[in-house]
């Protein structure tokens, strides 16, 4: 369980999150997927990277019990920074990024899917940025990414969620498939992408990132600030504890 890898032959690397019950990362977990995705992308054997998970769904964001448990300001700066090098970690990894979802993908989620460069998702998959009702901000940088601005907003001030089926129609997703033959499908897009000029595939990575009229690193981090604001206003630690409180997973 956690996050390891596996390479397959063809040049594709594999990166599979396994943290129960929910995918929720604690502040280590972040950091360890980072690191993951930078070492695939870093080995010049690497073509393409699938970014999938084990469990009942991708990701459901950052472990808010952890950061319930923690004095201080620990585990929310760990987790900010722990989001911040997984998403960048994403968008700059120098080879393709596959990313397949299954069932929810929350917050932290969205922001992973948001920076990858081709989404493949399962038909019971849905998308949302419960952040709002947690007494945060952030992830709409990459969320702004899958649906167009309007519905974005709606998203965040609401919380409401969408399917893949809906960011199929927007052209986000690539392919919406039955949930058992979601890593196959992932498998195959990387392995397309794998049997192209390795050089080549790197290049148009960098340059398409060059091209990008939004630079993530930075936006993302603006929303952080509002998150700090957030907290230090009291607004977080009271939606965060009324989040453990009910008992969810």
């Amino acid at each position: 369980m956690g996050i390891s890898t596996r390479n397959h032959g063809d040049g594709v690397a594999e990166i599979v999150m396994d943290v129960p019950p929910v995918n929720a990362l604690p502040v280590q977990g972040w950091f360890d997927l980072a690191d993951a995705v930078r070492a695939a992308g870093r080995d010049r054997e690497t073509r393409a990277v699938v970014l999938r998970a084990e469990g009942r769904g991708f990701n459901a964001g950052v472990d808010i019990k952890e950061m319930q448990a923690t004095s201080g300001f620990e585990a929310l700066v760990g987790a900010n920074r722990g989001c911040s090098e997984a998403f960048a970690a994403v968008y700059e990894c120098e080879v393709p990024v596959i990313a397949a979802v299954h069932g929810f993908c929350l917050g932290g989620g969205v922001g992973l899917v948001g920076n990858a460069d081709i989404v493949v998702a399962a038909e019971d998959a849905y998308f949302g940025l419960p952040e709002v009702d947690r007494g945060a901000l952030g992830a709409a940088t990459h969320l702004a990414r899958l649906v167009p601005q309007h519905l974005m907003r709606a998203m965040v001030y609401t919380c409401r969620t969408v399917t893949a089926a809906e960011l199929h129609a927007f052209g986000s997703v690539l392919e919406v498939v039955p949930r058992d033959r979601l890593p196959a499908a992932a498998l195959a897009v990387a392995a397309q992408i794998a049997g192209k000029d390795p050089y080549v595939i790197r290049r148009a990575k960098e340059a398409l990132n060059g091209i990008d009229p939004v630079d993530v690193r930075r936006s993302y981090r603006f929303e952080q600030g509002f998150t700090f604001e957030l907290n230090l206003m009291g607004a977080g630690d009271r939606h965060r504890d009324a989040f453990v409180s009910e008992g969810a997973p």
